[in-house]
């Protein structure tokens, strides 16, 4: 059983369990395009940009264009979490905690699904027929200036939306920018934001709207620190295909009595997921100084 049930008795504490705060469920899985698949890996199949030719002759041959096609694997990995409520826990506490313990583990579920969709936005993912090249993102895809000692700006956001424009990606696909609180606050700060954008911002900031520069927001204290700079938050632009969310089997949730542990309750919750950046064109990495 958790050592930390019988800080909820009576004797001690008050009758209600309250949860922790915490991070409830995934963040990022609507943002990204989530797929069911069977099986260790996945792949899936892509196919590149190609160009017409002009027809310069009366009853010429047909010409043939040279499709490109790649793929992107990714793998799954298997996630589970478990905790015992004695029988006895039940009898001191006045609210039964099983259904917070639930609500624990879906969370815990919900965190791990953010951290693999994060870790896709920078990793290497596994390409060619078979998934043995590894490519990165490139410097391309990364936000650089000779000074990086700033947080976020409404440069940073212009140059990830140039970046996407530029690169003919279809403004119809919903674009996404998920970063810390901090960044929100670097932006209400920025002598770049004029008064119409500090309206905006503001309202950000207090949640009443989500959109900013054609991106949907979403926060996040789940992003990883840069490597290199590690006082620097690495936020990430990307557009809803940009990302494969690959889901073998989902959250799954179960209650039992367990006889082998004196009849307690088990709360177990597992899932096996993976994920893989697509195309390095929908990705940008926005480097925010913390």
């Amino acid at each position: 059983m958790s050592t930390q049930i019988t800080t909820a008795f009576v004797q001690q504490y008050s009758s209600n369990v309250s949860m922790l705060a915490q991070q409830m469920g995934s963040r990022l899985r609507s943002s990204v395009d989530v797929e069911t698949i069977n099986g260790k890996f996945a792949f899936f199949d892509q196919i590149g940009v190609t160009a017409a030719q002009v027809r310069s002759t009366r009853h010429g041959n047909t010409p043939q264009i040279n499709t490109p096609h790649s793929r992107r694997r990714v793998g799954l990995a298997d996630y589970e979490w478990a905790d015992l409520i004695d029988d006895q826990d039940k009898v001191r506490l006045l609210v039964d905690p099983t259904s917070n313990y639930a609500k624990a583990a879906a969370a815990a579920m919900g965190r791990s699904m953010d951290d693999v969709v994060i870790a896709a936005f920078n990793a290497s993912a596994d390409t060619d027929e078979t998934g043995s090249t590894a490519v990165a993102l490139p410097s391309t895809s990364k936000f650089s200036t000779a000074d990086q000692a700033v947080g976020l700006t409404i440069a940073k956001l212009l140059a990830a939306k140039e970046f996407f424009d530029g690169g003919d990606v279809d403004p119809s696909i919903p674009r996404y920018f998920v970063c810390g609180s901090k960044q929100i606050q670097d932006l209400l700060g920025t002598t770049q934001v004029t008064s119409s954008d500090f309206n905006t911002v503001k309202a950000l900031a207090s949640g009443d709207v989500d959109t900013f520069l054609g991106f949907k927001f979403i926060l996040s204290n789940r992003l990883p620190m840069d490597g290199t700079n590690t006082d620097d938050r690495l936020c990430f632009a990307y557009t809803q295909d940009a990302v494969k969310l690959a889901v073998g089997k989902d959250i799954t949730a179960k209650i039992d009595v367990r006889p082998d542990k004196s009849y307690a309750t088990q709360v177990y919750t597992c899932m096996s997921i993976g994920a893989t950046r697509m195309e390095e064109t929908k990705v940008f990495q926005v480097p925010c100084d913390e």
